[in-house]
């Protein structure tokens, strides 16, 4: 008999959990099928930790990881992946706003072949301007990477064991789950599903946080903006060239070019100031471009630990 593994990051969902463990636990009775739930408490500073300590001694199918500190959302995932044992692993978040009912629906399609499942949403109730720049962004990685990225697809996806191991053996730190898992290949489908508003508590997703997933998507699957400093260069270059053949043809055919009201100025000091802060805005978007690679090379070379596990519940780390 197959098992499935269910990864749920938490960060402060002390409002949420006791109907994320009530949906969990009746969505799990239709799936016929050995299971285990792996909760990782991503440094919560509220109750997350001891009400999923009570939750896995009343039932040990609920396995529990707590985090040192706050490592972050797509850290606590690859934690759960690294300790899942189950044949099929399901990624979902504790808000419930992806809802565990439609784990079975994902589960049909891995058994139908498919290993990597991933939940594609079809409508989403969030505010517009969040619907908005998630819609262009998806679009924009879609079209800076060279990988078939899934539109509107979040972590909420079934991966296959095979999957998992690839995954597992990446050394790389700034992850960006949704890619790897696109980047490993295997044959991989998609399943719509209308996306809820958070069952309780206060969205731990902020601005800030989708802002720097955004840029782990973007500057660690593709180069592109590297490129983009380039091409910037030489457009700045071109207009540079230009704006110079204008300046001289200006000067030595004054008066025809003065018929057609561009007659020089006695100094050029607004034009002088405007191509000085033009050409510093070009540096300095040059400069951060780079300052991102350099960082995630940084990031990578230090070799520290993706996390340190401070407590567990159910599950027996490795020592260090």
């Amino acid at each position: 008999m197959s098992k499935i593994s269910v990864i749920v990051p938490c960060f402060n969902e002390e409002a949420v959990l006791p109907k994320l463990f009530a949906r969990v636990d009746a969505a799990a009775a239709t799936w016929k099928t050995d299971y285990e739930i792996i909760c990782v408490d991503d440094g919560s500073r509220d109750r997350t930790w001891a009400i999923l300590k009570a939750q896995n001694e009343k039932d040990s199918r609920w396995r529990c990881l707590c985090f040192a500190r706050n490592f972050g959302h797509q850290t606590a995932v690859s934690a759960g992946l690294h300790f899942a044992t189950g044949d099929a692993v399901v990624i979902i978040d504790a808000d419930l706003q992806d809802p565990p009912e439609e784990i079975s629906r994902l589960l049909e399609k891995w058994r139908e072949g498919f290993e990597v499942v991933f939940a594609t949403r079809k409508n989403r109730k969030d505010p517009l301007l969040k619907q908005f720049l998630a819609w262009g962004f998806y679009r924009l990685l879609e079209n800076l990477t060279p990988l078939p990225m899934a539109r509107d697809a979040g972590d909420f996806c079934l991966l296959d064991k095979k999957v998992v191991a690839v995954m597992n053996a990446l050394p790389e730190r700034n992850r960006y789950l949704r890619g790897l898992r696109t980047w490993c290949g295997f044959r991989q489908t998609s399943v719509e599903f209308d996306r809820a508003q958070r069952a309780a508590g206060v969205p731990q997703y902020t601005f800030k946080k989708s802002f720097r997933l955004a840029m782990d998507g973007m500057f660690s699957f593709s180069t592109v903006p590297l490129r983009l400093a380039t091409y910037l260069g030489l457009a700045v270059s071109v207009c540079a060239f230009l704006g110079a053949v204008f300046t001289f043809c200006e000067k030595v055919f004054a008066e025809q070019f003065a018929k057609f009201g561009f007659t020089p100025g006695p100094h050029g000091i607004p034009t002088l100031v405007i191509s000085i802060l033009f050409l510093g805005g070009v540096q300095l978007i040059c400069l951060g471009i780079l300052g991102e690679y350099i960082g995630r090379i940084y990031e990578e070379v230090k070799g520290r630990p993706l996390w340190v596990i401070r407590e567990s519940a159910g599950i027996v780390p490795p020592e260090n």
